[in-house]
């Protein structure tokens, strides 16, 4: 057998990329899944697949959760929550999205690169999440990469995701058999 190096090479960039995450970011965003009525999820792009599954999750986890732009979700209100993945923290219809959501009294949480760029700006929360990708290479903070840009942005996006769902299994005290139990069963 011949080892896979690209593999390795991606979970070694993975690991130290992890390293710079605060712990105390993801308690502040799951606080807000636990304090909130109703959660929006939301995300573009690639980063928007990476936020579609962690929807999916909170929702085999019991929460009324719904991905922004989908024809079932419903208006946004106070005491809502929308969390919102943006590598730059600018994307235009995430940044309306989270305009929206303040002014109609609903709370925001971020994975993003840049929490000082727009969307991190008006956060009740926000993950840092090292990264590159195109709209910001040469940006104070933006990390170099081994795989294509935005790739490991949205690589640990997805792992900080998985991570905050087991926070929330503990807090809910729920196992896979209670979260199975809300898997999809019309495929």
């Amino acid at each position: 057998m011949k080892k896979a190096v690209n593999i390795f090479a991606i979970l070694d960039e993975l690991r130290n990329n992890a390293e710079q995450i605060d712990n105390e970011e993801l308690e502040a965003v799951t606080k807000l899944i636990t304090e909130a009525k109703r959660i929006f999820v939301g995300g573009a792009g690639r980063s928007g697949f990476a936020a579609r599954g962690f929807s999916n999750r909170l929702m085999h986890l019991g929460y009324i959760v719904y991905f922004v732009g989908e024809p079932t979700t419903p208006s946004i209100q106070a005491g809502d929550l929308l969390i919102v993945g943006s590598g730059s923290g600018n994307t235009a219809s995430l940044v309306a999205n989270s305009k929206k959501a303040k002014d109609q009294g609903a709370k925001v949480a971020t994975l993003t690169m840049f929490p000082e760029n727009t969307i991190g700006s008006m956060a009740d929360a926000s993950i840092k999440i090292p990264g590159v990708t195109e709209k910001c290479l040469g940006q104070e903070g933006s990390a170099g990469t081994v795989q294509a840009s935005g790739s490991s942005f949205e690589e640990l996006c997805w792992i900080t995701y998985d991570a905050m769902v087991m926070d929330l299994m503990k807090i809910t005290n729920q196992d896979d058999k209670d979260l199975f139990k809300r898997h999809a069963n019309m495929e």
